[in-house]
């Protein structure tokens, strides 16, 4: 019997927040029995397992690990376009889409897709921006000027025809199994830079094509599963749902915490091993050293106005996706090592294309400009990976009269900052933006070169499971070498 806290918030063996109660309190333990299992309650859990880096549950922390190799970036904020922005609307510009509009597609279009085989153009147009000349489309004017920051891949593709095969595929590298998302994996592989918050953070996570699934740690253990804030593409209170406790003291509370861990070390220890208990009693500690660290990282108005006011906090079309990545630099700032921010799934426009990315783009291109300037100016870019990007792209035929479907043979990704080459563009789709013909890059060799850059060998970072060694890319991936700086 595992026996849990009261107003912890963190992740547990699946379950995105931790707020119990159990029969614990029925057990009689004496002030000996209590502190002869009670060596690794508060703090000493963080001692626990030091021993080498990427060690199995028994041994796993979230104290800072060695990397494999020197790092570029010490963080990763992961802006996530849900639903699938078009390529061929934002950064790939194709002249003869535009000169063919109408007209047939000169080759096989992709099967299981709902779009007719004509061609059709976009409705901005596209300029080159900044001193490297790279093409952005008109309906991104703030993302545009900070175009010298970026290395714009052109060139994805992935697996996966439907959302919730993509979505999966690009949070765990799977498009059909249950497996840890790349923010557990680098929870796992790194630890945080900071004891008394989570190293994995989700920012507004949506419910659906996955849900806790694609920030869940499946069989890692469970304290490398995100924190989440907000829900749905809302950030609402940038509060953690379950993190205080007004009904018992700071003192009070230690002492029932130290109580409760100690019976659960004692369980465990007559157990002799099960990693779900190991990881929920790390959990269980972090949590409670979350009470003090965590409401004044998330307490946005802690900025100052104009800083606000860049990312467009207060004004209606920007301000929730405003303090999504205000909120998602502050955690960085503070020592979160991957911060993902969603947009819910709003880039899904079969239909009504023109309106729908216009209204997308009004929500994010401020916020997101800002967050990149903000970075820049406090230093940090240097050592932040952000990268911006959805599960797949659209169709350069039309769906309907205006509509695009989903293509994941063909998209784009950038990234910025964290040691990838700024000012950039990397691999190219056809004439027409459908298929990635040059320099393509996969899912997974997104996430190798991602896990490169912060230090570790995607073929190494391995944990045992069900009897073999399981990775990020499975037996996949290669590190994109030309766009590292």
């Amino acid at each position: 019997m595992l026996y849990l806290l009261v107003g912890g918030a963190h992740a547990v063996s699946g379950s995105p927040h931790l707020a119990l109660s159990g029969p614990a309190m029925t057990t009689r333990f004496s002030r000996r029995d209590a502190l002869n299992v009670s060596a690794l309650g508060l703090g000493g859990l963080a001692l626990n397992g030091l021993t080498g880096a990427f060690a199995n549950a028994g041994q796993n922390s979230l104290a800072p690990q060695t990397p494999h190799h020197e790092p570029k970036a010490r963080r990763v904020i992961f802006l996530f376009m849900h639903g699938g922005p078009s390529q061929v609307d934002t950064f790939d510009h194709k002249p003869l889409l535009d000169r063919d509009d109408g007209k047939d597609l000169p080759f096989e279009k992709a099967a299981r897709i709902d779009a007719t085989p004509k061609l059709l153009k976009s409705p901005w147009k596209f300029a080159r921006h900044g001193e490297c000349g790279q093409w952005v489309s008109e309906l991104l004017p703030h993302t545009a000027r900070h175009v010298d920051d970026l290395c714009i891949i052109r060139s994805m593709h992935s697996r996966g025809q439907s959302h919730g095969q993509a979505v999966s595929m690009l949070h765990t590298g799977s498009d059909n199994l249950v497996r840890p998302s790349v923010g557990a994996w680098v929870s796992y592989g790194l630890g945080t830079d900071n004891p008394d918050l989570p190293s994995f953070v989700s920012i507004s996570p949506a419910s659906g094509h996955g849900g806790p699934r694609n920030y869940g740690c499946a069989f890692l253990p469970a304290i490398h599963q995100a924190t989440t804030v907000g829900h749905s593409g809302t950030l609402g209170d940038a509060k953690i749902e379950y993190l205080g406790n007004s009904r018992l003291s700071s003192d009070e509370q230690q002492r029932q915490i130290k109580l409760l861990q100690a019976m659960n070390q004692d369980h465990l220890k007559r157990l002799r091993k099960d990693e779900r208990i190991e990881g929920a009693i790390q959990s269980v500690d972090l949590a409670y050293r979350m009470q003090n660290a965590a409401p004044d990282v998330l307490d946005i108005a802690r900025e100052p106005k104009h800083v606000q006011d860049a990312y467009g906090v207060g004004k209606g079309e920007t301000d929730n996706f405003g303090r999504q990545c205000l909120l998602a630099r502050r955690l960085a700032e503070a020592g979160v090592r991957y911060i993902e921010v969603s947009t819910g799934n709003k880039w899904d426009q079969h239909g009504n294309l023109k309106s729908g990315h216009q209204k997308n783009a009004l929500l994010t291109d401020q916020p997101i400009a800002a967050l990149l300037a903000d970075l820049k100016a406090r230093g940090m870019l240097e050592d932040t990976l952000v990268v911006w990007g959805g599960e797949f792209g659209r169709t350069p035929i039309a769906q309907g009269t205006n509509g695009r479907d989903h293509n994941p043979q063909g998209f784009t990704t950038w990234l910025a900052g964290g040691g990838v080459k700024p000012g950039m563009a990397y691999g190219n789709t056809d004439e027409y933006g459908y298929y990635a013909v040059e320099n393509r890059v996969h899912m997974h060799d997104l996430h190798s070169t991602m896990l490169h850059l912060l230090g570790i060998d995607h073929k190494k970072l391995t944990y045992k499971y069900a009897g073999r060694d399981f990775r990020l890319t499975d037996i996949y991936g290669e590190v994109v070498h030309d766009i590292l700086a």
